[in-house]
């Protein structure tokens, strides 16, 4: 058991192309998004473990002595178990959960009751512990929140548990754990992330455990080779929306309109694909033409989008918005309200990106200036993070 203090954050992440046409079999393209959440982890002689996640107001403490005694024989199948329904009914018992009521909230609690108890049962005595995590991304905004706090979690606990080593060497600000580690990083948290959503797909854990940007399709993923880091706005139009019910409509409108919208399916497969191959074009010497290939690339996704019948007023507002601006967006993820991504050309004037932020959040809208092809998990020095980051932590 390791006994210094960790601090590890892992970034979210976006679909910059491929949204909706993924679920018909089509290539997408997922990158790590540079909002993360953070993680310190700070060994105790308690005899208790706390979770502490303050974004959304949970605070919990568990005996040690108590968990210790939990039957966790139904952990012990092979390396890395898929949580049964049987496992998330006794999770819920020791975390004092009703069994119906279970929210959000809950399911981040279930998901670290269960990676703590799996991962650490192979030492001889639990160990007791103190987590903080806080997070600068919005929960339930499409974002890969929950895969980012599972990844966090899972990087953490393996390596206090040293079934991983630490690359932080003295003097480092912030390091990245090996190839092989990540695998193993990435295997754990993608069973926090089935806790939370019961059937992921595991892109969003992959992105957040490796960032860059990773094509996906039909369950295989392939990650760029040093994909650029482009700057982007974020916009959250803070319209709430049903992931499920807006996947459904595609679906029926593609049984609907066969020879219209398999066309569209297929011509925002090109998109992504083509984006793939000006991304890798890009990794060698950005020019300025590629940048105007991606502005149109993402204005005719948005129109195939708003064509399948994903789109909403609020994000027709955030495009005609940016667009007076000069600038070009696009929904990503579900669409129906939920983000919007804008792309910032190197070299644009700032006082015009300041005037589009203010345009945004003059629509009710959330708007964060960040970047996109963000590196994965990783771990830091306290003196390598910002004063706000170290406060949310209590450091």
């Amino acid at each position: 058991m390791l006994s210094e203090v960790l601090l590890v954050s892992a970034p979210g992440k976006v679909i910059l192309h491929g949204e909706h046409a993924v679920v018909h079999g089509k290539v997408a393209l997922a990158v790590a998004l540079n909002l993360r959440t953070f993680l310190r982890l700070q060994p105790q002689t308690s005899g208790k473990v706390s979770l502490n996640l303050p974004n959304i107001g949970i605070k919990q403490t568990w005996e040690v002595a108590r968990l210790q005694l939990l039957d966790t024989s139904f952990l012990e199948q092979g390396d890395v178990t898929a949580p049964t329904p049987e496992h998330l009914e006794k999770l819920k018992e020791v975390a004092g959960l009703s069994v119906d009521g279970v929210d959000t909230k809950n399911l981040a609690v279930l998901a670290f009751l269960y990676l703590y108890l799996a991962i650490c049962r192979k030492q001889r005595v639990l160990p007791s512990l103190d987590i903080v995590v806080w997070s600068e991304l919005p929960p339930g905004a499409g974002l890969g929140s929950s895969a980012a706090y599972s990844v966090c979690l899972a990087a953490a606990l393996l390596t206090t548990c040293e079934e991983i080593n630490n690359p932080l060497k003295d003097g480092d600000g912030i390091s990245r754990w090996p190839e092989e580690e990540l695998k193993s990083i990435n295997k754990w948290a993608f069973q926090g992330e089935r806790v939370i959503h019961g059937n992921p797909s595991g892109v969003d854990n992959a992105i957040s455990t490796w960032g860059g940007a990773l094509r996906y399709q039909q369950g295989r993923m392939l990650s760029l080779k040093r994909p650029p880091t482009l700057q982007i706005l974020l916009t959250d139009t803070k319209v709430p929306r049903s992931t499920k019910a807006l996947v459904a409509g595609v679906r029926n409108r593609l049984i609907r309109f066969p020879e219209i919208v398999a066309p569209l399916l297929t011509s925002i497969e090109a998109i992504s694909l083509e984006c793939e191959r000006v991304l890798g074009e890009m990794a060698a010497a950005p020019a300025l033409e590629q940048y105007l290939v991606l502005e149109e690339l993402m204005d005719m996704n948005q129109h195939h989008l708003n064509a399948l019948g994903v789109g909403h007023t609020s994000l027709d507002q955030l495009c005609q918005v940016t667009a007076a601006h000069g600038l070009h967006s696009k929904l990503t993820g579900a669409g129906g309200g939920g983000c919007g991504i804008t792309l910032l050309n190197p070299g644009m004037d700032q006082a015009k990106v300041e005037a589009a932020k203010q345009a945004l959040t003059g629509c009710g809208f959330d708007c964060w200036e960040t970047s996109i092809g963000a590196p994965g998990v990783s771990v830091h020095s306290a003196a390598s993070l910002n004063d706000s980051i170290q406060q949310a932590l209590g450091l």
